[in-house]
């Protein structure tokens, strides 16, 4: 007997996503509901591949008693109304939003860095999927701490425009449209242009300068892998449709070579080591698309550091960073604690 699952915000970049990937993985679901604001009621939406057609259903009206698991991509603010309701009623919440993550009582997992503190989740209901430029970086760094204990990590993000979703890519697509032909390219959904730019933007300003975006990658990456790990982050908005890349310098405790460090992240889950010195031997945004892996490229030591190492870090932000992310939690839900499935 399999699962009876719900994607919450079925209709948006990351619901169709994960309809696709629950489809792509053979997911073990008896019966999947798409979920979505009143506005997409009674819309038609394909599961994946497999030709079968899902009914869009109301999530103010649903009733969530009977169902398994539910994955939501529908943003903080409905996240707070929905997430409790559908809980309450017995079904196990995986959120794709930021607000459960730094929640004491709500696991943050990545499912090949700390798939153990997924046991916690029964104190809510609800287990929370991490920032997507996290979600990528802490895969690549997992097996590299193990073996030399990281103290500290330097990183900068070059984060795609599908990370704010259809208005970004939108906005991406319309203005440099309108650049070409002369038109005005005056931006709506970012602070500046980002068509042929770069932002180093993305969130909110705290107090201290930094960003919201930038606190979500230090916060999270010492909740999943280490609190005593220090992160310093710069995030930017790049003019790319999809895949996040980032450039993480690290700095161990223990002595690692970069010879050493590729092995270990030759055999590392979830990790696809492409690192070859020469012209192209490394991945960009474009050749991650559609992947499940977190490419590293460009591994090599560091000459201002003991025990230093800097790499390249690429992934497909809609899979990856969230609904790959999503579905691999709810693979190990069922694993580790509901086991209906065979």
């Amino acid at each position: 007997m399999g699962y009876r699952v719900v994607v919450a915000g079925a209709t948006g970049n990351v619901g169709r996503e994960v309809l696709n990937i629950l489809a792509e993985r053979e997911f073990p679901a008896d019966e999947v509901a798409a979920v979505a604001s009143a506005r997409s009621q009674g819309d038609q939406i394909e599961f994946g591949e497999t030709g079968r057609m899902l009914k869009v259903q109301n999530i103010e009206h649903f009733d969530w008693t009977g169902w398994d698991m539910a994955i939501f991509a529908i943003g903080s603010e409905a996240t707070k109304k929905y997430a409790p309701i559908a809980a309450a009623a017995g079904c196990t919440v995986i959120d794709n939003s930021s607000l459960y993550r730094m929640d004491p009582d709500v696991p943050l997992i990545v499912p090949e860095v700390n798939p153990e503190a997924i046991d916690g989740y029964r104190k809510k209901n609800i287990v929370a999927n991490p920032n997507c430029s996290t979600a990528q970086m802490v895969v690549a760094l997992k097996p590299l701490h193990d073996a030399a204990k990281i103290k500290r990590v330097v990183v900068a993000t070059y984060q795609s425009v599908s990370g704010a979703g259809k208005a970004g890519m939108d906005e991406l697509f319309e203005q440099s449209r309108n650049i070409f032909v002369g038109d005005s390219a005056e931006p709506k959904k970012f602070t500046k242009q980002i068509a042929f730019n770069v932002i180093p933007h993305i969130d909110s300003f705290l107090d201290d300068g930094f960003t919201k975006e930038e606190w979500k990658m230090v916060v999270e990456t010492k909740k999943i892998l280490d609190p005593k790990i220090k992160v310093v982050a710069t995030c930017v908005r790049v003019p790319v449709f999809v895949g996040h890349s980032e450039a993480i310098a690290i700095e161990f405790e223990d002595e690692i070579s970069a010879k050493q460090a590729q092995s270990i992240l030759r055999e590392a889950p979830g990790v696809m080591l492409v690192d070859k010195r020469e012209d192209g031997g490394y991945v960009t945004p474009v050749e991650c698309v559609g992947d499940y892996a977190t490419f590293v490229s460009r591994v090599r030591e560091d000459p201002t550091v003991d025990n230093g190492l800097v790499l390249w870090c690429v992934s497909d932000n809609l899979r990856k960073g969230a609904a790959l992310n999503a579905v691999q939690i709810a693979e190990l839900l069922g694993r580790r604690h509901l086991k209906k499935a065979a």
